[in-house]
């Protein structure tokens, strides 16, 4: 039988793989805190049924047992290392084991085998339970810790296991836990695992693995194997964002599914919380083609596993507010009256059921992850009850609501602490004032979304309560004066009115009005707790020290004192003025620390209000049955002196006041109770809330107990919070958990364990309303809770049974040994036996009374006399000085002793020698003289650098004027910067030992890798060039840009300029083309590169519309566009509009050709990456167009031949071509026409020659391959055209300078061959001349040698032999004229082979070339590879 009507739940427990189930029945489980809740589940609404206690830890782990008629047994697991087996029923434990030794991680009950229940640790450890014969084996399949794990639902030993690294494990338990299959693909821990509902593995769509796109059947395909066993899907979410669903037939992975990214729809989150991803996986009964996923911010997905594409999913929630707000954990389902439901469970404590048909969903269970600190029903709004919670939220519940009755919103926005108070305005509907934890007040408009509007005045401890009343001074004056103030209380002691109205203005405190109203001179007493009479005439105001004090409105005027209680008041409530009755409007009830209830009648006060203040001594009624701290109260709206109390014994108690006797006793929360509500709307029901995370509903006529729980309970109760850690937090509120215990720390942190909330029944030190909590040092665990140990002498007797109790434990705790005294000898005389004690007396009457009796053989009575004994005594304690204290370590007993006796220049010579020099030694060394004070500091600094005191050593030197020795030392110990302070406040600017100081530092920093640091070190020491140098050490483009502007600004102009170009050809490198042009634009003498620059920039830009080069560029110009015009034009139009470059300068343009001339440019090599070739063929063009503005026609036709062949010789064929048609894109014609006429000497006949035989090689090619059909372009020849073109091809000079190089070339191979082997035969029996071959057999012959060469290939030859070869070659190569070999031009050879191949495929080759081709084939192509490529066209 249910205690409670409507109960809001503790919040599932976070970062658990499997912490809720359902069964057939409809029961959900899940674990929250240590206990597991039980909640009925239908279509309509949930209903909590109870819950299972018994775990020490939280719980991490429940399952319930599938089986038909084992509905009602379950499994949990917690991280006190116990699982147990539960009967739901009868909510005991049947069976349970602690075998395992870590933190168990993953629970699942076997869906095939009903007595088996599967459990993992973070060790890698599985342990397989059969409760009924309470037999556990244990398994060790895989050394990682355990994340989840799934028991088969067709197999009954095959449990799937899923690992913190990724991994994914099939294991078999019959054969001792032998794993199976081992699925590797997910890169981080998996979450969760669940197995298809269905045996067999049917069509799915697969888009990754297998590649194809298509419907694959899998299970078709296994089945197909001889011998192969029935396989069955299982799918796997990670942290690592993608879902699997796993072949266990194939032992491999079908399908991976990347969570789609959604935009965050419903309630607005926190955005200073920060979580990770949760991705849960649930693969619903009857639905063997769908899965149920999380998603990033808490979104649900449905995966539909036969489509693909943006069809493959769907998400739950059809409308705003739906869906979870944040990362979802946990899933289950069931099907209910024919209907298909899932359960979810998420971060932001609600548990949702949805529809899986029409995936909306159903309802809303909100739960709870704090202490309900506060409850509080709108005086307007009916039925609207608001919830301060211990998890930084409001919940505004409406409790009236008949299509949902979990009605309720979330406000947590400017809320960072714990909501202890709460107070609805008591006629503004919507309007809610909030205190918390971290001293915080603010107002809540419930009907907007915007955040709360929060007092510019903060107290510094906790809010204990917030209510709304009749203004007072300064608020109480003007004509604009609020209806109502907002007033808060907090551990501080101090009530402050806020203005609602103005919360950005500051607060003002009561007790100033409170102390002028009253002539009050006294320290008032912190107050605790305020409640405004309901027509707003008094206040009540509660204090620390148990009195309650009665003030008239506004002005404050002190009506009455009540001092009954003799502990804090926690808890104050005016009764209700629409009673019947008129005896019961004046009833005040207070509760303290002290178990017990007062009501107290005022009636007689309020009415007849004297001009003095009343005491009141004696209360109208007295409740007594409560056992620990009262905390809550409230008056029934519906009777007259009806009152419900709660308190720390875990009970509710309804009272009748006139009757003074109890009602009901409401025991149905498993805590201590914290607040309290009468309902509104029905005289049965109550609200209560505690330190068990729950809110519950509660009928009156269904409570069994009249009174609270005495003996056995009680004695339980008290039991059960000494158990508990005990630890307050601010002003005696009890600490709450923190989230790293339920939350949102990593699995492994959570799994530490913790206490609960920390509880302890102890009244003394349970203070609520106490000011401030010491923790006493040395001793861990143990709190005090003094609230008087600053209280004033006024308020001593008020707190003394407190004193005491506090004074008595710290005594014991903080008790040391006396210290040893200075003067030893008289104090061991003073401890001889009583009666020698006794006759010390005698003398000292005698020696007092003159006697005639001397002290002098008695010197302990020294201290007792006059100064003479004095010192004739302090002289013979100074005898036992080395004797006693040195010996046994006490200088500083020496010390003072001898600073007493005034020497101080002793006291300074043994504190030195035993290094206990102090700061209070050195202060008072002057008084013994310079010498000695500058002895002593010196001394001093010496120890204070053993003990690396060293700023504290430096500032003692400068006490001496010691300026340079302080420098010196903190610069011998690499304290730069207080050094270079030290300097810089003390010595002259231009000393040189701060210029030393910042090299010296600079060098360190530099180093180590400080660059930005050191480059102000060489700043501060006037040394730009290598503030320069050293930030541009970094390399990257910002820190280039930087040091060159640094270098610039400081008049290094050489070094900015090569910064400078540096870091253009850097950015040139990234493609960053505009970045660059601005560095350059910085330097003047970097006009050269900006044109250099543009041309790359433009070339790049038009090869990329060719396909050629295929980067992407991070930025451009707007003027580098493709070129339809000849190319040279436009690079001369973009110089003359963007960098003012003309032909009319003449003297600009030689400089500026003058100044690239001196940029390398060296020959490029086969494989020259195309970034590289690119950059020297710009600085050919650049040169080119540069000579084309000076009119200096041989140097543009060398630059553009230059730029013509590199392709060529880098063995880039389709760079060449490219160039060939941005350069001339009307072929020899253009040459012909433009050069020719102006050009006829023989240097530049050749170099025509060799850019019309360039230009001729690439409409060779183009020819070719138009007539093979492999190229169509508007610039190729037409098939069949006439190629007398390519005579300039067929050049006998450049054939014979190129087959002299061929042969030298195999001729020096031959060499290198010989030398070869003759090292390898001296290397292998250097003593033995047989081992070396008389006849070296000859290398290989490389294409293009001569006749010579191959007929000496056949014979015999030596090293002279092949010395001589070469020499006679080389006298050949130099009868070349010499422009022939200094201009490149394409290989002739090759151009022959081509023509040749031409004539035979169909190409009109006129019968002169093709003779002339053949000829020079035949005369200088008689290499072997070369001879082998035209030999079939010499007969053809």
């Amino acid at each position: 039988l249910r205690m409670h009507d409507r109960l809001l739940p503790a919040s599932p427990n976070w970062y658990c793989s499997r912490c809720s189930d359902i069964n057939a029945r409809g029961v959900l489980g899940f674990g929250a805190k240590n206990g597991i809740y039980l909640v009925q589940i239908s279509v309509a609404k949930p209903v909590v049924i109870g819950e299972l206690a018994g775990h020490k830890e939280r719980v991490s782990g429940f399952a319930f047992c599938q089986q038909e008629g084992e509905e009602d047994v379950c499994a949990s697991t917690s991280d006190d290392g116990a699982v147990k087996v539960w009967d739901i029923h009868q909510r005991a434990v049947v069976a349970q084991h602690s075998a395992h030794q870590s933190t168990i991680t993953a629970l699942h009950w076997s869906p095939v085998e009903k007595h088996l229940v599967v459990s993992g640790d973070d060790k890698g450890v599985v342990m397989c339970y059969w409760h009924n014969r309470n037999d556990i084996h244990s398994f060790f399949p895989e050394p990682r810790a355990i994340f989840c794990l799934a028991c088969s639902p067709h197999h009954e030993n095959y449990v799937a296991i899923g690992y913190k690294d990724g991994i994914v494990a099939v294991i078999d338990i019959s054969k001792k836990g032998a794993v199976i299959h081992r699925l590797r693909g997910h890169d981080d821990e998996i979450h969760a695992l669940a197995w298809c509902p269905q045996m067999g593995e049917e069509a799915l769509f697969s888009r990754s693995e297998d590649g194809t796109g298509d419907l694959v059947l899998f299970g078709t395909l296994a089945a197909q194997e001889p011998g192969a066993v029935a396989g069955c899907y299982l799918v796997s979410g990670s942290k690592d964002q993608t879902i699997r669903i796993w072949s266990t037939a194939r032992s491999k992975g079908v399908m991976t599914l990347k969570l789609p990214f959604l935009k965050r729809r419903g309630a607005a989150v926190d955005p200073g919380i920060k979580e990770r991803i949760w991705l849960t996986v649930h693969w619903p009964k009857g639905r063997p083609s769908h899965v149920v996923s999380s998603c990033f911010g808490g979104e649900l997905v449905l995966w539909d596993l036969t489509k693909s594409g943006k069809q493959k999913w769907s998400l739950l929630g059809s409308a705003d507010g739906q869906n979870h707000s944040r990362i979802v954990f946990n899933l289950s389902s069931l099907c209910l009256d024919g209907q298909e439901l899932l359960i979810s469970t998420s971060m932001d404590r609600e548990i949702k059921c949805w529809d899986l048909s029409s995936l909306d969903s159903l309802w809303t269970l909100p739960t709870l992850g704090g202490f309900v600190y506060a409850l509080s029903f709108s005086p307007v709004g009916t039925g609207t009850l608001a919830l301060g919670v211990g998890d930084n939220m409001i919940r505004v519940w409406n409790t009236l609501s008949i299509q949902n009755k979990y009605d309720t919103k979330i406000f947590w926005q400017g809320i960072k602490s714990k909501v202890t108070a709460l107070a609805w305005h008591p006629s503004k509907e919507g309007s809610l004032a909030f205190g918390t934890d971290d001293g915080k007040v603010g107002i809540y408009d419930t009907f907007s979304s915007k955040p709360p509007q929060i007092s510019s005045s903060y107290h510094r401890r906790t809010v204990y309560t917030v209510a709304w009343g009749t203004p007072v001074p300064p608020l109480s004056f003007g004509a604009e004066k609020p209806l109502f103030s907002l007033y808060s209380c907090a551990g501080e002691g101090v009530i402050l009115q806020h203005d609602p109205y103005k919360l950005t203005a500051e607060a003002t405190d009561i007790d100033k009005v409170i102390r002028d109203t009253n002539n009050v001179k006294h320290k008032l007493s912190p107050h605790t707790d305020l409640r405004w009479k309901p027509d707003g005439t008094v206040v009540a105001v509660g204090n620390e020290d148990g009195s309650i004090e009665v003030f008239q409105a506004p002005s404050l005027k002190l009506l009455c004192t009540i001092q009954q209680h003799h502990k804090t008041i926690n808890t104050l409530q005016w009764h209700h003025q629409h009673g019947s009755s008129p005896e019961v409007h004046g009833l005040l009830a207070s509760g303290s620390s002290n178990a017990l209830v007062y009501v107290h009648d005022l009636r007689s006060v309020l009415e007849n209000p004297s001009e003095n203040p009343i005491f009141i001594t004696e209360p109208f009624r007295s409740l007594a049955g409560h056992t620990a701290k009262i905390t809550g109260l409230a008056w029934s709206p519906h009777h007259d002196g009806r009152l419900v109390t709660v308190c720390y014994d875990g009970t509710a108690q309804v009272w009748d006041i006139m009757k003074e006797e109890p009602v009901r006793n409401y025991r149905g929360h498993k805590g201590r109770l914290l607040c309290v509500q009468w309902s509104p709307v029905d005289p049965d029901l109550v609200w209560t809330g505690g330190d068990d995370f729950t809110v519950q509903e509660w009928a009156l006529s269904r409570q069994e107990h009249t009174k609270p729980p005495k003996g056995k309970r009680a004695q339980q109760l008290k039991a059960k919070t000494k158990k508990k850690k005990k630890a307050t937090g601010k002003g005696g509120m009890r600490v709450e958990e923190t989230d790293s215990l339920f939350g949102d720390d990593e699995k492994g942190s959570e799994a530490s364990g913790g206490p609960e909330e920390a509880q302890s029944d102890n009244e003394e030190e349970e203070e609520k309303k106490s000011i401030s909590s010491i923790v006493l040092p040395a001793v861990t665990g143990i709190v005090l809770l003094p609230s008087s140990l600053h209280a004033t002498p006024a308020n001593m007797m008020k707190n003394s049974s407190k004193i005491f109790h506090v004074e008595k434990i710290y005594s014991k705790i903080m008790k040391k040994r006396k210290p040893r005294s200075i003067l030893p000898l008289s104090t061991s005389m003073d401890h001889r036996p009583r009666e020698e004690l006794q006759q010390d007396c005698v003398m000292l009457a005698s020696v007092k009374h003159n006697s005639g009796t001397s002290e002098r053989e008695h010197i302990q009575l020294g201290l007792f006399t006059d100064r003479q004994a004095l010192y004739r005594m302090l002289q013979e304690e100074g005898k036992t000085e080395l004797d006693g204290h040195i010996d046994a370590g006490h200088y500083d007993s020496v010390v003072y002793l001898r600073l007493w006796k005034g020497d101080i220049a002793g006291a300074l010579k043994i504190a030195t020698e035993k290094g206990e020099l102090t700061d209070h030694l050195i202060s008072v060394a002057p008084m013994a003289g310079y010498q000695v004070w500058a002895q002593a500091v010196e001394a001093y600094v010496k120890q204070l650098c053993l003990q690396e005191q060293y700023l504290k050593a430096a500032s003692h030197l400068l006490s001496i004027h010691k300026v340079y020795q302080a420098i010196d030392l903190l610069k011998s110990h690499q304290l730069f910067r207080e050094a270079i302070a030290l300097s810089k406040a003390r010595l002259q600017h231009e000393d040189p030992v701060l210029k030393d100081l910042f090299m010296t530092w600079a060098a360190v920093l530099e180093k180590d890798g400080h660059y930005a640091t050191a480059a102000k070190c060489y700043l501060g020491a006037d040394c730009s060039f290598d503030a320069a140098k050293v930030i541009a050490k970094k390399g990257d483009t910002d820190s280039l840009r930087i040091a060159a502007s640094l270098a610039q600004i400081s008049g290094e102009r050489d070094l900015s300029h090569s910064l400078s170009l540096r870091c253009a050809k850097d950015l040139v490198a990234l493609q960053d083309w505009v970045a660059a042009q601005e560095v350059l634009r910085t330097q003047e003498s970097l006009l050269g590169h900006q044109l250099l620059f543009s041309v790359y920039e433009l070339l790049t830009v038009n090869l990329s519309q060719s396909g050629l080069v295929s980067w992407t560029c991070t930025s451009t110009h707007a003027w580098s566009t493709s070129c339809d015009s000849n190319f040279l034009q436009v690079v001369t139009g973009v110089w003359e509009r963007v960098f003012g470059v003309t032909a009319r300068d003449r003297i600009k343009v030689e400089d500026l050709r003058a100044q690239l001339k001196t940029t390398e440019n060296p020959k490029v090599t086969p494989n020259v990456p195309l970034k590289q070739l690119l950059s020297h063929v710009a600085l050919d063009v650049t040169l080119a167009t540069l000579s084309l503005l000076f009119g200096d026609w041989d140097s543009i036709l060398e630059n553009l031949l230059y730029a013509l062949s590199r392709g060529s010789d880098a063995g880039n064929f389709t760079l060449m071509s490219e160039i060939c048609l941005l350069l001339f894109p009307q072929g020899c014609k253009h040459i012909c026409y433009r050069f020719r006429d102006k050009n006829s000497d023989e240097i530049n006949s050749v170099v025509a020659q060799s850019i019309q035989a360039f230009i001729c090689y690439h409409q060779m090619y183009q020819t070719w391959w138009s007539q093979n059909g492999k190229m169509a372009s508007a610039d190729s020849v037409t098939p069949g055209a006439s190629l007398n073109f390519s005579q300039f091809l067929l050049s006998e000079p450049h054939a014979t300078f190129q087959a002299t190089q061929r042969t030298i070339a195999a001729i020096q191979q031959k060499l290198a061959s010989l030398v070869q082997q003759h090292s390898h035969v001296q290397d292998t029996d250097p003593g033995t001349e047989e081992a070396q071959p008389d006849t070296p057999k000859p290398c290989q012959e490389p294409p293009g040698s001569q006749g010579s060469t191959e007929q000496s290939a056949d014979v015999s030859e030596s090293l002279p032999s092949l010395i001589a070869l070469v020499s006679e070659h080389h006298k050949k190569l130099a009868s070349v004229p010499e422009s022939v070999k200094k201009y490149p031009f394409p290989d002739v050879m090759e151009c022959c082979i081509v023509l040749l191949y031409m004539d035979q495929t169909g190409a009109s080759v006129p019968a002169r070339l093709r003779s002339e081709a053949l000829g020079l084939l035949q005369k200088y192509g008689t290499g072997p590879a070369l001879h082998r490529a035209w030999q079939r066209f010499e007969t053809g």
